[in-house]
């Protein structure tokens, strides 16, 4: 499977992506704006099984202040004027099972392009009679646009792990975090990243060492912001 090679790699060993990027608001008649930078990396690894591919994973991400780049810990919500916390990304595990169905794909003189675009409609784990502050409906909906832009020469080679950069846009509801309640309008993420050997000193530091590997087998359910907020209050 070529996307596999592209996005991990098929001989087992880890890969590390990396991305920054910014993220954007908007409410009904107001916006957008500008609301914080934002960078983060995923770890995975590839397993194959009878039916298809595993990628197992987990990823971490840091919300930055939009201007000076700085990790955020607090964040003052101009748009209801609270002081709130911040809750970065530590997302464990974040498995996807791959091979079920073919990525596209499209070749671009010298590269080949594989497009991943995810529509997500399901219940949320935060009811609005629950955390009313905190989320915007009984269903999560959101959408993910993902491109991955390769070396045509180094898919056809057959080579285990090909290097690859990525855009990653998501569209999604307002950060339980950011106690925005029901108010309409919502979130734009714009980000680019890459394969690498190493990410950024100051995010290694802050993720720790676990968020540095992989996981090494499979595991369920995904960990999103969304249902690491109700463990982190209770559900």
């Amino acid at each position: 499977m070529d996307f596999l090679r592209v996005r991990a790699s098929s001989d087992g060993a880890e890969t590390i992506s990396y991305w920054t990027g910014d993220v954007y608001g908007w409410q009904d008649g107001d916006g957008p704006h500008h609301l914080f930078g934002f960078e983060g990396l995923n770890v995975a690894r590839a397993v194959e099984t009878d039916g298809g591919w595993q990628l197992l994973t987990r990823e971490a991400a840091l919300y930055l202040d939009p201007r000076g780049r700085q990790v955020l810990d607090s964040w003052h919500n101009p748009m209801t004027g609270r002081e709130v916390e911040v809750q970065h990304v530590f997302n464990d595990p974040v498995n996807q099972r791959l091979g079920a169905y073919p990525v596209p794909e499209t070749r671009l003189g010298d590269q080949i392009v594989y497009n991943v675009d995810v529509r997500l409609a399901y219940p949320s784990p935060l009811k609005v009679a629950d955390y009313p502050d905190n989320s915007a409906s009984d269903t999560y909906r959101a959408l993910e646009l993902f491109q991955f832009f390769a070396p045509a020469a180094a898919v056809e080679s057959g080579m285990p792990d090909v290097p690859c950069v990525f855009s990653w846009c998501r569209v999604s509801p307002w950060l339980p975090w950011m106690a925005m309640g029901q108010r309409g309008g919502g979130l734009v993420y714009h980000c680019r990243g890459a394969k690498v050997a190493e990410v950024p000193e100051r995010l290694r530091e802050r993720v720790g060492e676990h968020f540095l590997h992989a996981p090494t087998q499979w595991s369920a359910p995904n960990m999103t912001s969304w249902t690491a907020f109700a463990d982190k209050v209770g559900r």
